[in-house]
């Protein structure tokens, strides 16, 4: 089984910082890409950065020089660093990671998520 836990949501002000951090667990082989989503009330869930294992990071026109994506392969984690936020960040922040597991088994695997709210 495997399991995907997201941390570091919160309440800032706009201008404000977070980091999000999230763990996956479990009877884990490998992880290919690992990804943050976010899903704002009343809207569609969208794509916020993406890094592979190799390769270059993708990031959302709407967090380009603001957001970074980094991962920690030893720890099985991705991070999210998030600065210069603005209220229309506000969303909940889910990861979402393509995983092989120890039987064989490749899917994708998403976390709970986690609430961030940036006020004016």
């Amino acid at each position: 089984q495997v399991s995907l836990a997201e941390s570091g949501g919160g309440s800032v002000q706009a201008g404000g910082s977070l980091r999000l951090s999230c763990a996956a667990s479990g009877s884990i082989s490998s992880i290919n890409a690992m990804d943050w989503y976010r899903q704002a009330p009343g809207k569609q869930r969208e794509l916020v950065a993406a890094i592979p294992t190799g390769g270059t990071t993708n990031y959302a026109d709407a967090v380009k020089g603001r957001f970074t994506i980094s991962r920690d392969n030893a720890k099985n984690t991705v991070y999210l660093q998030m600065n210069s936020l603005k209220p229309e960040d506000t969303a909940v922040y889910l990861c979402n990671a393509a995983i092989t597991t120890n039987s064989g088994y490749s899917g994708y695997y998403w976390g709970q998520g986690t609430q961030v709210t940036v006020s004016s």
